[in-house]
């Protein structure tokens, strides 16, 4: 799957955002967990939040940012709300493919593919 992301920009502290990450793939797109991942300079690349028929989210961020899909669009979203200085990063989204195990949706290892990611940064 080929995954592109857009919706970056630089926004005061305490706005929002909205990320897209479009998917093209001859798999059908409910075939694939799909994440967010960011990495801001010097740091790992951390986990922001994940979508199945549930969702996941990393405890710095819940409560601010909702990840959602649109399957008929092949694309997934992640609004940002309440955004802080600390949520400046480069924005990744990730899908993990079909698997005969079960996945560890916070674990960046667990994705088979990424966008070119977009950055976010947050003045304060």
């Amino acid at each position: 799957v080929q995954l592109q992301a857009s919706g970056g920009g630089l926004v005061e502290a305490g706005g929002s955002l909205r990320l897209s990450c479009d998917a093209a793939s001859e798999r059908s797109f409910t075939d694939y967990i799909m994440g967010w991942f960011r990495q801001a300079p010097g740091n790992e690349r951390e986990f922001v939040a994940a979508i199945s028929s549930i969702t996941y989210y990393a405890d710095s961020v819940k409560g601010r940012f909702t990840i959602s899909r649109d399957n008929a669009k092949s694309t997934v979203y992640l609004q940002m709300n309440s955004l802080k200085p600390e949520d400046t990063a480069v924005y990744y989204c990730g899908a993990i493919g079909p698997k005969e195990r079960s996945v560890t949706v916070s674990l960046k290892s667990d994705y088979d593919y990424w966008g070119q990611g977009t950055l976010v940064t947050v003045s304060s």
